[in-house]
């Protein structure tokens, strides 16, 4: 997950050849790969760095977007649900927010799943490559790791580095909670009504998030 997150700071900043390793250093020992120990020291460089090149929304755009494409939820179901909250202050979803575990975006051992696969998975939520896709999660990291899936897929995305973490923590902001508007599995067509609330008054300070999407994809090895 935080290598995802590497991955899209580094292109947002400006660096357009990024890649991740996939499976993580547990790929690499499997595959015989060497591992050096002690502390490094790496050479300077000689990159510039920028700002902005990567789409983002804010929790103005998020409260739109569902209506004029797909709002993507990367935390686990039941955070989604608001059956449980271990961080934020309220549980649940922005309304019209679809249910899209990142954890469903890799296999057993942490490989991205294969391109065809992971193409299947998002048109099964309504992607459809034409309406725009935006993503977000607690905090904006496991969002990251959405965005390399749906990059790997050929269907670029925009991240909300708020997620949940800011929205849940604005006073007023309106949460819908349940499985709705769909779950995975289900037809797209949307309509089901939720339960909603708005977000508390805030009081306890949550992990703040922070954090779209075009530029090369990661090499899913797939």
């Amino acid at each position: 997950m935080a290598a995802a997150r590497a991955w899209w700071l580094l292109r947002h900043a400006g660096i357009a050849d990024v890649r991740i390793l996939d499976g993580g250093l547990a790929s690499w020992t499997a595959f015989g790969g060497a591992i050096e120990r002690g502390p490094a020291t790496p050479e300077f460089g000689d990159v510039e760095l920028g700002w902005d090149a990567l789409d983002v929304i804010d929790s103005h755009q998020a409260a739109e977007f569902p209506a004029r494409g797909f709002l993507l939820d990367a935390r686990a179901a039941e955070r989604y649900s608001g059956d449980v909250e271990p961080i934020d202050p309220v549980g649940g979803h922005i309304p019209g927010a679809v249910s899209a575990p990142t954890a469903l975006n890799v296999t057993a051992d942490g490989t991205f799943l294969p391109r065809a696969e992971l193409a299947a998975r998002f048109a099964l939520l309504g992607v459809d490559g034409i309406r725009p896709v935006a993503v977000y999660c607690g905090s904006g990291v496991t969002a990251a790791h959405e965005i390399a899936a749906l990059a790997i897929a050929g269907m670029p995305a925009a991240l909300y580095p708020g997620s949940w973490s800011q929205w849940s923590n604005s006073d007023g902001q309106p949460v819908a909670t349940g499985p709705e508007p769909y779950s995975e599995g289900e037809s797209v067509p949307r309509g089901s009504a939720s339960r909603s609330r708005s977000a508390p008054s805030s009081g306890s300070a949550p992990s703040s998030g922070s954090g779209p999407s075009s530029g090369s994809a990661p090499s899913s090895g797939s």
